[in-house]
């Protein structure tokens, strides 16, 4: 039996940051491993 998509990806867990651990605020389409903090600081 199929499962209906939206129900498949509201259950799949928060996206982790590779560099510190913290979860992700995920946009559609993203496909970034790393916060916008840890992003941030590789600029610098």
């Amino acid at each position: 039996m199929l499962q209906n998509p939206v129900e498949f990806f509201k259950q799949l867990p928060q996206k982790e940051c590779a560099e510190c651990g913290q979860m992700i605020e995920e946009q559609a389409e993203s496909y970034l491993m790393e916060c916008d903090h840890c992003l941030s600081k590789r600029d610098e």
